[in-house]
């Protein structure tokens, strides 16, 4: 049924944890493969995949590259789902709804989960409410919420495009939003980058970097100004 994506760059520490909580969802024959799209990882990452079964691409750095490469890979499942390297097991079910929902009904969807950080505080609440605020007014996802949609729609709107910024929201902006169902179910992707960079400055940062694409500024040059 599904072909799950998982993106990877030095993930060694969530990897396990990911690929551990699919593997009641492979028994019961929900899951027909995991592929690992690596951007050259130095740990165990890869090591830890290939035990567990999963498929490894090796793509250049760079998450469009990654998620192209793995997707032209996977095709095993009617349905494809992107993943951050985090995935609890609750969420399984509603992934199993949606799919047969969308199957019965007869129409191309695809679904993306709310916006989760694996940090207490009220930084971390806030950042959420606002990523929950942005997809209810404007349907834009990111790409560490996942993504679930069929194969069929995948390649129809043409897939991951190659620009360096921005692959997620092209892709989503290409599905549309009438296409597009938010799952309440959250997605749980890590808070370190936040902490780094802090919550408010980046936070700006990817709100500059949203408005540029909007007002179509190109995103070789969005990437220069995100990487600053």
């Amino acid at each position: 049924m599904l072909s799950i994506v998982v993106p990877t760059l030095n993930a060694e520490r969530t990897l396990a944890a990911c690929l551990s909580a699919l593997v009641q969802a492979s028994a019961d024959g929900m899951v027909a493969e995991v592929v690992i799209a690596d951007g050259g990882s130095t740990d165990m990452g890869a090591m830890i995949a290939d035990e567990l079964g999963c498929e490894i691409v090796n793509a250049p750095r760079g998450r469009r590259h990654q998620l192209a490469a793995s997707a032209d890979a996977a095709r095993r499942g009617r349905w494809l789902m992107f993943l951050p390297t985090r995935f609890w097991k609750r969420l399984a079910p509603r992934v199993r709804s949606f799919i047969e929902a969308s199957e019965t009904r007869g129409r191309e969807q695809a679904a993306a989960f709310s916006f989760r950080l694996d940090e207490f505080g009220m930084k971390p609440r806030w950042l959420e409410r606002m990523v929950g605020l942005r997809c209810a007014l404007f349907a834009l996802p990111y790409g560490d919420q996942g993504l679930i949609l069929s194969r069929k729609l995948y390649d129809s709107i043409g897939g991951f495009r190659e620009i360096p910024l921005m692959e997620d929201v092209d892709l989503v902006r290409r599905i549309g939003r009438s296409r597009l169902v938010m799952l309440r179910s959250g997605a749980v992707t890590s808070a370190e980058r936040y902490r780094e960079n802090g919550y408010f400055r980046r936070s700006m940062r990817n709100l500059g970097c949203l408005a540029l694409y909007f007002f179509r500024v190109p995103p070789r040059l969005i990437s220069r100004l995100y990487n600053l």
